[in-house]
């Protein structure tokens, strides 16, 4: 092992000190006694040069957009440019407090509007609320709006949400959260939506469905106009899950499809963080008819120009968040849109859309494409063409071939992140591509022969791949348990 594989608590002793905080000239605080520790926390007793050596360390060993390609498929970890932190991180937008009176903010109250206004026009709503936190937050709030719809209007039988087999997780799990049954509608041998299918689905008990056009296998859902007409004759909405709205923006709006109501992934679309756990952001967007029934606050421009923000209405499907949403993850929205601007932001579904095509068409003869039309973002293989799996005369298995997984763990060793595997499941071995927009020719070449080069082992030698990473310092944990019985803290084996 060496010396900076340890863990900090490993390189403890006795008496050393690595930081040593100020005095302070405040009276010592009166904490209840059933509130203090019985003895001091086993804490390291470390240098400086060892913390920072620590922290540098565990950084060098994380993989995110900074440090190489992440082409995870229907996550668009596309590069955060380094302006949308600078502004973030200035005075102004940095100190404020969700408490201030509006007068006092009103530099971040017109950042909210222009937000609206922005992504109305790029995806053809009447308006937005920012207040969820999350794309799956932005699910559920889309959903209560939905239900709060056909409250308003007494329409109480529609209780049901149908939803593609292909559909992202969170889908029904954000249907049955909100107290609606849902109802699963099946793709057809293209991978999209069965119109045939769909039919017998609808009727009066039908408040919507939930589609990402295009969808999680990347294809652009040809009879979207026709499911529209279909879902509002029978009196439903339709609601657009936005986790595929990069391919899109400047292309093709999804008001203009019909959808009812829609949520963003700011963290997807417009180049916000993403990852770790947050910070997210979910705004949803609604037609017009919607507008009043949008969650409160939201921020409303005056008569006489200035911003306020309004905390009751007597039709908002309620409040879903403390204040307004995450601020500083708008505000980087905000600035990438201002950053591209109106000639440029139609630039991003095209390049993001023709970099997927383009390592599609480099790998298909290494990767089974089960479906072979052009793609959008996104595309998805099931496995190898040869995985190497060898069978004796007798018909036993002689050597077992490379898998999915096997792929995306070799492709750590050549400093690529793996993409989606093993989702969606139409797909015994999944393997979901999504290049953005951002990646150059150069670094899109570079995957390609990586790619061709680990289909190369897998025909000749899969235990190269099967024993693959070999050079992170982990290699094949137990995944189950690591998720079901996490270890959270330092336990001394010695």
């Amino acid at each position: 092992m060496k010396y900076y594989d340890k863990l900090i608590f490993k390189l403890s002793k006795e008496g050393r000190t690595g930081y040593s905080l100020p005095g302070t000239c405040f009276a010592a605080a009166a904490v209840p006694e059933n509130l203090l520790r019985a003895e001091d926390p086993a804490l390291p007793q470390v240098s400086e040069v060892d913390v920072v050596r620590h922290y540098t360390n565990l950084s060098q060993m994380n993989f995110g957009v900074d440090t190489g390609f992440y082409p995870l498929g229907s996550c668009t970890m596309k590069y955060n440019p380094k302006i949308n932190e600078v502004i973030a991180n200035m005075p102004g937008f940095q100190g404020l407090h969700p408490l201030q009176p509006a007068c006092s903010v009103q530099g971040a109250l017109e950042v909210y509007y222009n937000m609206d206004k922005a992504l109305s026009a790029i995806t053809g709503m009447a308006g937005f609320t920012f207040n969820p936190c999350a794309g799956a937050h932005g699910e559920l709030t889309g959903l209560m709006i939905m239900r709060q719809y056909h409250l308003l209007r007494g329409d109480l039988k529609r209780t049901k949400v149908i939803v593609p087999d292909s559909a992202h997780g969170t889908n029904p799990a954000s249907a049955a959260v909100c107290g609606l049954e849902v109802v699963v509608v099946k793709s057809n041998a293209d991978g999209l939506v069965d119109v045939a299918d769909l039919k017998p689905l609808l009727g009066d008990d039908v408040a919507g469905i939930m589609m990402t056009n295009p969808n999680t296998l990347g294809l652009f859902e040809k009879e979207i106009g026709e499911i529209a007409a279909l879902v509002h004759e029978c009196g439903g909405l339709l609601y657009y899950d936005g986790a595929n709205m990069n391919p899109l923006i400047g292309v093709v709006r999804p008001g203009d499809m019909g959808f009812d109501i829609l949520h963003l992934n700011l963290h997807k679309s417009f180049s916000t963080p993403h990852g770790g756990g947050g910070p997210g952001s979910g705004p949803v967007g609604v037609c017009e008819k919607l507008l009043p029934i949008l969650p409160v606050p939201k921020v409303v421009r005056k008569e006489d120009g200035s911003f306020d923000v309004v905390g009751s209405s007597d039709k908002a499907a309620g409040q879903v968040s403390g204040f307004l949403g995450n601020f500083g993850i708008i505000l980087r929205g905000y600035a990438y849109i201002l950053m591209l601007g109106r000639q440029n932001v139609k630039l991003v579904g095209k390049y993001a859309t023709l970099g997927a095509n383009y390592i599609k068409e480099s790998l298909k003869d290494c990767y089974k494409l089960p479906i072979p039309s052009i793609c959008k973002h996104e595309f998805v293989f099931d496995g190898l063409v040869d995985d190497g799996s060898r069978k004796a005369s007798d018909g036993s298995v002689e050597r077992e071939g490379a898998t999915t997984l096997d792929v995306a763990k070799r492709l750590l060793d050549f400093g690529f992140h793996a993409p989606t595997i093993y989702f969606p499941l139409l797909f015994h071995q999944a393997i979901m591509i999504e290049p953005t927009e951002t990646e150059s020719l150069e670094t899109l070449d570079a995957f390609i022969e990586v790619m061709r080069k680990i289909a190369a082992e897998a025909a000749e030698d899969p235990s190269i791949l099967k024993s693959a990473p070999h050079n992170a310092p982990i290699t094949r944990p137990d995944e189950t348990t690591a998720a079901r019985q996490p270890v959270l803290k330092f336990q001394d084996e010695a």
